[in-house]
């Protein structure tokens, strides 16, 4: 008998197997402004009253989306903690199982970590975008700073950046959480993505909302069907070269920027800068929003 006449079925048996048990990786990037119940300064910042209780529903709300993908098949997480100073989360509350992404700056922002080797993207406690009238705490990166960002013409939020990101590596968002505004401004930009409205937006300030218990229930149904549907929840066609475009509140910034070689300065508050990739994008980004000459250490 020939050896290698039984050799081969073997082989792919053992690479069909090998495949069956590739790891589900799921990556979770958490903002605050989308948690349930927020509504003000006073839930986003270590110097209001409620803080510290909601990064308390924060990381319940990312537990529940580890639940939900879990119950899904997810066997690996990362997660990037990706609020304000990126030091939100209570680190001591989730899975033993996980790597936490912590503080910035980050050359991929909220998205630092992600690779080709994940199943699916979800994004807990989103909000709109700066350009959108409607959402809570709507704005792009820096509410204090900036006033448009757009890729290739098209108005952005956080989350079209990060899923911009995913897509580089082939991976999908399959979920997002937060209010009614960015749910919709989310599915109309990826698709008919999970979306789990924890609350309708009444205007920047405020919000008729779920009760946390509520929204974490909710979440956790949600995260479980986007990471079940993965397969058909394609990421969108990676897009080379990509054309930013920055509008800044203030016009010290825009002039400064343009010393830059290959920042162009289109109006007296907006700035071009076309990258070769979202990569290059998002490290762009990551400096014009993160740099100070008076950064220590």
């Amino acid at each position: 008998m020939r050896p290698f006449a039984f050799g081969v079925p073997l082989l792919l048996i053992a690479i069909a197997g090998s495949q069956a048990q590739r790891p589900v990786k799921v990556y979770i990037s958490a903002d605050m402004e989308g948690v349930t119940g927020v509504v003000t300064a006073e839930q986003l910042g270590p110097t209001g009253f409620e803080y510290q209780r909601f990064r308390e529903i924060m990381t319940a709300e990312v537990l529940a989306a580890i639940a939900g993908a879990r119950e899904a098949g997810a066997t690996e997480f990362v997660i990037s903690d990706s609020h304000g100073n990126g030091q939100n989360l209570l680190i001591d509350r989730l899975p033993v199982d996980v790597t936490i992404v912590r503080s910035f700056p980050r050359p991929l922002m909220m998205m630092q970590g992600i690779d080709s080797t994940f199943s699916a993207a979800v994004f807990i406690g989103y909000h709109s975008s700066t350009t959108n009238p409607a959402g809570v705490r709507a704005h792009t990166i820096s509410s204090a700073l900036l006033t448009s960002v757009t890729l290739n013409g098209v108005p952005m939020s956080e989350a079209g950046i990060n899923a911009a990101i995913a897509a580089h590596y082939g991976v999908p968002v399959v979920m997002i959480s937060g209010d009614d505004a960015i749910i919709a401004e989310a599915q109309q930009m990826l698709g008919p993505i999970e979306g789990a409205i924890v609350k309708r937006a009444i205007s920047f300030h405020s919000a008729a909302t779920l009760t946390p218990e509520a929204g974490q229930a909710l979440i956790r149904q949600r995260a479980k069907n986007g990471v079940t549907r993965r397969g058909e929840l394609k990421a969108k066609p990676d897009q080379r070269p990509v054309t930013l475009e920055v509008s800044f509140k203030n016009y010290r910034p825009v002039e400064l920027l343009a010393y830059l070689p290959g920042v162009q300065r289109i109006s007296a508050h907006t700035i071009r800068f076309v990258g070769r990739d979202i990569v290059e994008v998002s490290k762009f980004l990551e400096f014009i929003t993160s740099y100070d000459p008076a950064l220590a250490p």
